[in-house]
């Protein structure tokens, strides 16, 4: 029985011991580029949980439109981000300049919101009060002479 334990332990640990690291590809996207690309593909799988059934009926392909943009391929995409995840430290930077530029994002769009926001409240008080002023006015015009015996 031991026997077959160490056995079984000696192939786990060997099998483990020979794994491939992907080859720097010859047409490696760049780091920038990469926080890039990501930086939208996550925004789009955002607004595709979003909006779904609207992307499914337009047959709306994101991943298609993003690489378009960046003008590259689905291969050099998953060539480019299968070595820079195997080069973990990179990676890592990549990542948290991805964070940094959605949360940089988010905080101009709840800006945005905010001011649109402020602008609906504002009209909307500017409206009412026209409304009290017009009413205002039309009731101060009208003189009621006195009633005389």
């Amino acid at each position: 029985m031991r026997f077959v334990i160490f056995a079984l332990l000696l192939s786990f640990l060997i099998g483990c011991q020979d794994v491939k690291r992907p080859i720097k590809p010859d047409n490696l996207i760049s780091k920038d580029n990469m926080v890039l690309i990501l930086s939208e593909s996550y925004t789009g799988n955002a607004a595709r949980s979003i909006n779904n059934r609207i992307m499914r009926d337009e047959v709306i392909e994101l991943d298609s439109l993003i690489f378009k943009k960046f003008n590259i391929d689905s291969l050099q995409f998953a060539q480019s981000n299968a070595y820079y995840a195997s080069q973990l430290n990179d990676y890592i930077d990549i990542l948290k300049r991805v964070e940094e530029r959605l949360v940089a994002q988010k905080a101009e769009i709840d800006t945005l919101i905010i001011r649109e926001a402020k602008i609906k409240k504002d009209s909307i008080e500017a409206a009412r009060e026209k409304r009290k002023t017009k009413k205002d006015s039309i009731s101060e015009g009208i003189t009621i002479p006195p009633v005389q015996n």
